[in-house]
Parts: structure tokens; sequence; C-alpha cells
């Protein structure tokens, strides 16, 4: 089996970390290491770390334990007549001591006579539900001008028969008979110091403080539904390939009256078959004649705003970049579009026509140049050239 990591090594976060900060860095790892987004090995059982990271970092119950214990926080027993495991790695005994990985003996001593009620009692506190990740494809040029389209996704509702109290409509729940809303129990224990009371989670109502005598008969108790959830989108224009969106308050439920959480869409675009974007910046190769590039012209060039006249000055050379303002792409965080660069590039004609090959070698000829190729053509045309004069 392999060893557990450090959660907050995992990602990448201090142990001073807010939880904003731990959902940043959550969201962004979690992105990154998707299966479906990332298909190199070990990407997989990189994401399932990261979501075990975070499942232990974003539970106030479970970060207070961890905080505490470290991973033996979460197991039973003890081993060998003394504690092990606490802390980061640390374990057992050191120098006749106990080496509890930074945590004072206070805290491990108050644990056991009833201690940690305050993360136990967050349980029945108000918690915001899960965010949820939508994948969306846009075209090239959706992700250019924006659009708004309906989505539908599912996800965890609050019961719209109980209103999420899991209680059958025209009941409430209850105070917990057992614990009395605390959520906790006092139990005793046989440990290396000897009997205590220490606690743990109500096995009545869970951790809730409350008892439902009758249940829903559309969730059963829950508190949640199951959902097709339609919602209208408008995309800004100027989004990129993997920008996200957020959408405050459309992910799942929460849990004892707290708000939903949030949609987060990730969008994909297409590449475009004409042009290349970054950013606000559009490129385009536009290919020339040699006769344009020397003589110059007036052309027409696509831009996704439509077709433009631009021109070409004679002398042209082959990668001279031209720069059309403000037909690139409008600018996701600003004012106004950026630009797009015009690289021209001059095509080498093939299979001429005898007309065409005499009027090069013309060319040439007044040029003072001696092309190599076709010398029995050449000399010919020559020598014709010298019986006119």
């Amino acid at each position: 089996m392999a060893e557990q990591r450090d959660p907050y090594e995992v990602l990448g976060v201090s142990k001073d970390a807010s939880a904003d900060e731990i959902k940043r860095a959550y969201r962004k790892l979690s992105k990154k290491y998707h299966p479906d987004l990332n298909k190199e090995p070990g990407a997989e059982a990189k994401f399932k770390e990261i979501n075990e990271a975070y499942e232990t970092l974003s539970d106030p119950q479970k970060k207070a334990q961890y905080d505490q214990y470290g991973f033996a926080g979460n197991q039973q027993g003890f081993g060998g007549g003394g504690f092990s495991g606490f802390g980061n790695g640390g374990s057992g005994f050191g120098n006749g001591g106990f080496d509890f990985g930074g945590s004072g003996f206070e805290d491990i001593f108050s644990s056991f006579f009833g201690g940690g009620g305050q993360s136990r009692q967050s349980r029945t506190a108000p918690r915001q539900g899960r965010d949820l990740q939508y994948e969306m494809n846009l075209t090239f040029e959706e992700a250019i001008f924006g659009k708004k389209t309906n989505i539908e996704y599912s996800r965890e509702a609050l019961c719209k028969t109980c209103h999420g109290s899991g209680a059958k409509a025209g009941t409430s729940p209850v105070t917990c008979h057992k614990c009395g809303g605390r959520g906790f129990i006092q139990v005793q224990r046989q440990t290396p110091l000897g009997r205590m009371m220490t606690q743990q989670e109500c096995d009545v109502c869970h951790g809730t403080g409350k008892e439902i005598k009758e249940k829903c008969t559309t969730c059963y108790g829950s508190g949640h539904v199951r959902e097709k959830h339609e919602v209208q989108v408008t995309i800004p224009a100027g989004v990129e390939d993997g920008n996200q969106m957020r959408l405050q308050g459309q992910g799942e439920a929460g849990t004892n009256g707290g708000p939903y959480g949030d949609l987060f869409i990730v969008f994909h675009v297409s590449p475009s078959d004409k042009f290349e974007r970054d950013g606000a910046e559009i490129y385009y190769t536009l290919p020339i004649s040699f006769v344009q590039a020397a003589l110059g012209d007036s052309v027409k060039v696509p831009t996704v705003h439509g077709d433009v006249e631009m021109k070409i000055p004679a002398g042209t050379q082959t990668g001279t970049t031209f720069r059309l303002r403000e037909k690139g792409a409008p600018r996701l965080r600003g004012n106004g579009n950026g630009d797009q660069k015009v690289t021209v590039t001059i095509v080498t004609p093939k299979n001429l026509t005898k007309a065409q090959k005499e009027a090069l070698k013309a060319f040439a000829d007044v040029s003072g140049e001696d092309p190599a190729g076709d010398d029995s053509f050449f000399e010919k045309w020559r020598k014709k050239q010298r019986k006119k004069h």
C-alpha cells in the first residue's frame, strides 16, 4: 500500500492556509490532473490523491483531527502498549517520552476527556454545498464573440417536498433524544492512561443533533434529491481554451441551511483552419505571388470581423508581417480588440508555361543573372534574342 502524503504537501498549501486558499489550490490541481483532460501515466492516481487531500482539509472536523494527530486521527486503537502515528509520520516513543508530532500533551489529554467539541459542533453548523464542474466545447468563432446558451446537468438539490429538512410534510426534525442536540456523546474507553471518558459522534443523529421521526417520502430523510438542472450561461467575448467561469450558487445544495455551491464551467475551444490565436492577438499567413511582392498590390485579407483591404508595398519580402489594428479578438479583461498580424509568404509557381519561362528569363537577363536549371532552354532563348538584334 502506498504511503500517505501530507495533504498540505499534496495541495501545495501551508498549514495556516485559509479555506479559500485550500479550495483554489484544489480546483487548479484537480483540473490539471483530471483523467478526462490529462492522459499521462499516473494522472488518475494523482487526481485521486488530490481529492483525498481536499476531503481531509475541506472538512473542519477532519482537518482538526489531522492537525492534532496526523493520519492516526482517523485510526482506532493503539499497538504495543504505546501511542503511534501521531503528527506528520512521527511514531511511538522517543527518549523515554511521547512524541506527539508538535501537539502539546494537554491537547491529547483533553481529547480523552471530552475535548474537540468545537470541531464536532461544526457538523450542526450550516455548510455550503459541493462545487461542480461543467466542460463546454466552443468553436473558434464562439470563443471570439461569445454567446448565450442553456446547459443542463445533474446535481443534488434541496428536496422541494420537505425544503431540505428530511422530515415528512407537516412535521419537523426534533432534538436528538440520545445526544440532546450536541451531535456527540460521551463514552468510556480503556486507554494506556486508564479508563477515560471521550467523545464520539452520536450514532442516532450522526452528528447533526436532530432526529427525524417520520422521514420525507420524496427524499427519504436526506433533505436532498438528484435533479436535472438547467441554467442560462452568458459566455463573454474573448474566452480562450482552458478558461473557466464561475456561476455562483449553481452547484449542489448545502447542509443545515447552508448555501448552494458554485458551478465552474471550463471552456474547450476548437482550433481554426485559418487563424492562430494568442490572447487577443490573431495571426494569419497570406500567400502572395512574386509579382505582387515585387510590384506591390492591394489584397483582401480575411479576419474574424470580415474581409478587409490591405496594401502590400512594392518590394515586400517573404516573412514580412503587417498589423491590422483592432481586427483581433476582444480583450477578455479590458477594452477593445487586439490586432491581427498578417505574415506574407511568397509562393513559388510550379509548372510554368513557355511564355512565363520566357518572361522570367528576360527578367534574369536584364538583372544580369545566370540561373542554373534548364540550360538548353535558357541558351536557346538567349540565341533567339541575339538574332532579333
